[in-house]
């Protein structure tokens, strides 16, 4: 590894951790939309008769979730291999 490694692990966890608040946002979205066309139903069982249930406003939290710990995580080897001498620089 060269004296620069460290920005390839900065510019890699950042990008990690908009993606995992990006697909945050974007689940808190789909699940108040999804909510809110329950809401509007007079009767939820004519929802839950005609409707498949969908897993994607968990899923994308999730998914969010991990992409935003693994961005810090990066973040973080980033951070130590600039200030530690482990590394060759």
């Amino acid at each position: 590894m060269t004296g620069h490694d460290w920005y390839i692990f900065i510019i890699i966890g950042g990008v990690l951790f908009l993606l995992g608040v990006g697909a945050l946002i974007w689940g808190m979205i789909e699940e108040k939309r999804i909510f809110e066309a329950l809401a509007k139903k007079p009767d939820l069982r004519e929802f839950s008769l005609k409707h498949i249930e969908s897993p994607q406003p968990g899923a994308l939290k999730i998914g969010g979730w991990i992409a935003l710990g693994m961005g810090v995580l990066i973040i973080a080897a980033g951070i130590i291999m600039k200030f530690t001498t482990w590394f060759p620089k």
